[in-house]
């Protein structure tokens, strides 16, 4: 084919980026349609822009997109990419998953290992005379050493993507149960010894000989030294840097990216590759207290790699996957590799997990998690056959053998964990985290810490005298990114959930200082009331008492109004919180006024009322709804009866004004008295008056039909 000169390459490689981006984008909005991660889209995209498709058709297309001289140019922009994908790779790696679980992680993560390395070693003393010569780019051929092949085969079978196997748990709600969990911990240490050992097996193919292999090593180690006792000390500065500015700057990220690629650089330059130097780097990145700077690092890096530089890569692995070159023999090799990659981490995993009593269930999700390949097994193979161990036929089989064991987890998952078992299963692991017990309950959302001091004040104080109480403190932070498309970012979203989970104790410690009970619970979410109604649910709450306006979207309808997101399902009532509540400590003087109606959330308004007055031991006004005067002697006879002080309305201004949300006009308060907004429950739905009066009485949780 003609040269191209410099001019006609560049504007080649602009092309080609368009249509990458563009096929990439539509693939992974596919895949994500059919249940799958959309990366998985992504590289399909990348398969089918090279000799499996689009060179299938007339006129030599994948060749005349990508013309061979271009092709150099695309392949350094994959490698950059791949470079900042090892990173985050080793940005995720948190061996504090294991705390708890190692026995159970390291025992099912070897176990998932040698099994289907040993398999692979074995079924490559069938497959390498059929493929023991590779062929390179320019036409020249070599010999496959079996030793090489062997060791290849092995490690790209025993592999586990961590960050696809976090995204399929993140996407099911997984990770917040005991199976998931376990699984999260098995795969970080499944990524680690999996990466040790297959920069071994590089060392041992690129040396050639055994002092050579050696020296390798004994470089590898002195990097993994400097690395961790001399580089990830200085990182921690970062952390304190980030502290102060309450910001990454351009010159932090600017740091990151030269510790990536000088670390990547050096391993090149030790005979491991690149990719080794820029994990290792993610590995040290500092994890103490740095939830919040890694997430931002993640945002940043993540959106060039994923949108332009990732999907480079998948066709640049597609150039060299030819599936209509597959014959009947290679169909039948595929079946073998099939059989190994699958049995393989199955058994292994299973096997170990039900040695430790794991139950069957959750040991059989195991094996069905540690079966996914996705990205990474990609990257594994691209080494082997730039280290010339994998002949085209050998890569494509194995690129098809990545894409079936991850795209059969999802599906295999719904079968083994239906989802109203894993719904059963996440409220019971919500409970026993948060350590509910079966009390009265006021679920409390936190959007800043400092200002809803107040607001965790008077959650104690809508406990009334309810025994036993007590209070959930919710914080739920908005994305300010999209879900992760190839690394998981669970990683960075848990460990800044755990910097607001400590913000949130500090406020747990002004309700048990009340003689009640607290928990906190704190997640990220695109959806804040679905989140809200999910804790609600999961911990049978009584009330959920947020600040008017949380969880609308700007520009959405005022609280009161139609359109505001109260769902119609929850339990307990919903109370939202006008105005300013005064000092967080100070004990708020005057009277708790109510608007008084017969109505579903009248009756559920004057509920708590009734408890704010008892918790504040201030008297209770009852003030007239539209329509309803003729309530207002009896109900406040039975008030008394029940011990709460109730006064006549006066021009005083009350301290709390409490309304049903249906009330319509509020009667006029003050611009600095707080308004309670109610939106009665099922549950307040369900019960009369003579029920909400004797409730007030009994001081106990007269709850009909619970959560």
């Amino acid at each position: 084919m003609e040269a191209h000169s410099v001019a006609e390459i560049t504007a080649y490689v602009f092309l080609d980026l368009a249509v990458i981006i563009v096929i990439a984008r539509l693939m992974g909005r596919l895949a994500v349609m059919l249940g799958q991660p959309a990366v998985m889209g992504e590289i399909v995209a990348g398969i089918l822009l090279g000799p499996t498709l689009l060179g299938a058709l007339p006129g030599d297309l994948d060749t005349a997109l990508f013309p061979p001289d271009v092709r150099p140019f695309l392949n350094v922009l994959a490698q950059l990419g791949l470079v900042l994908f090892m990173f985050l790779v080793g940005l995720e790696v948190d061996l504090s998953f294991i705390r708890g679980r190692e026995r159970i992680a390291v025992s099912v993560s070897v176990a998932s290992i040698v099994l289907p390395f040993a398999l692979g070693v074995l079924l490559a003393t069938y497959l390498h005379e059929a493929h023991d010569v590779f062929t390179a780019d320019d036409g020249a051929t070599s010999t496959i050493s079996f030793v090489g092949f062997a060791l290849f085969m092995g490690v790209a079978m025993s592999i586990t993507a961590f960050p696809v196997l976090a995204r399929i748990l993140a996407e099911r709600q997984m990770h917040r149960i005991p199976t998931g969990v376990l699984a999260l911990a098995c795969a970080a240490v499944d990524d680690v010894l999996a990466w040790a050992l297959l920069a071994v097996v590089v060392a041992v193919v690129s040396a050639g000989s055994f002092s050579g292999v050696l020296l390798i090593l004994l470089w590898s180690v002195v990097f993994a030294l400097v690395m961790f006792l001399v580089v990830k000390p200085l990182l921690k500065q970062l952390v304190t840097r980030y502290e102060r500015l309450g910001r990454l700057t351009p010159e932090m990220l600017a740091l990151v990216l030269v510790g990536i690629l000088g670390s990547a650089w050096v391993t090149e330059e030790i005979g491991i590759h690149f990719i080794f130097g820029a994990f290792v780097f993610g590995v040290v990145m500092p994890r103490q207290g740095a939830g919040a700077l890694n997430h931002e690092i993640i945002d940043r890096l993540e959106q060039v790699s994923v949108l332009l530089l990732l999907p480079v890569f998948f066709v640049v692995t597609g150039l060299n996957v030819d599936v209509g070159a597959i014959d009947l023999t290679g169909v039948g090799e595929l079946g073998l590799i099939l059989l190994v990659a699958i049995s393989g981490k199955f058994v292994g995993a299973f096997t170990a997990a039900r040695a430790q009593r794991v139950p069957r269930r959750q040991a059989t999700a195991l094996g069905v998690l540690m079966n996914t390949r996705g990205l990474t097994e990609l990257v594994i193979l691209n080494l082997g056959r730039e280290n010339g161990v994998l002949d085209d036929t050998m890569f494509t089989l194995m690129v098809i053998m990545a894409i079936v064991t991850t795209v059969m987890t999802s599906p295999l998952l719904n079968l083994v964990y239906p989802k109203r078992v894993l719904a059963r299963d996440i409220a019971a692991a919500e409970r026993a985290a948060m350590g509910l017990t079966d009390a009265y309950t006021v679920v409390v959302v936190v959007d800043d810490p400092v200002r809803d001091a107040g607001l965790v004040d008077l959650a104690c104080d809508l406990a009334g005298r309810e025994r036993p109480a007590q209070v959930v403190l919710t914080r739920v932070v908005r994305r300010s990114r999209p879900k992760p498309e190839v690394s998981s970012g669970l990683g960075a979203d848990l460990a800044l959930m755990a910097t607001v989970a400590g913000e949130l104790r500090a406020l747990a410690r002004r309700v048990e200082e009340r003689g009640m009970q607290a928990s906190v619970a704190s997640r990220f979410s695109e959806d804040p009331w679905a989140e809200v109604t999910d804790l609600a649910g999961s911990s049978e709450a009584d009330v959920v008492l947020v600040r008017s306006g949380w969880g609308i979207a700007e520009g959405a309808l005022a609280d009161g109004q139609a359109g505001t997101p109260w769902p119609a399902s929850l339990h307990g009532s919903v109370v939202t919180v006008s105005g300013e509540l005064g000092e967080p400590g100070l004990a708020p003087r005057g009277a708790v006024a109510v608007v008084q109606d017969g109505g579903a959330d009248g009756r559920a308004a004057l509920r708590l009322a009734a408890h704010a007055a008892l918790g504040r031991s201030a008297p209770l006004q009852l003030r007239a709804g539209e329509g309803r005067r003729g309530l207002r002697r009896g109900v406040a006879d039975s008030l008394r009866k029940a011990g709460v002080t109730v006064e006549p309305e006066s021009t005083a201004l009350p301290s709390l004004l409490v309304a049903p949300a249906d009330a319509g006009t509020v009667p006029p308060a003050d611009d600095l008295t707080p308004i309670l907004l109610v939106h009665a429950g099922t549950a307040d739905a369900d019960r009369d008056m003579d029920e909400t009066l004797a409730g007030i009485a009994a001081g106990s949780a007269a709850r009909p039909g619970t959560v």
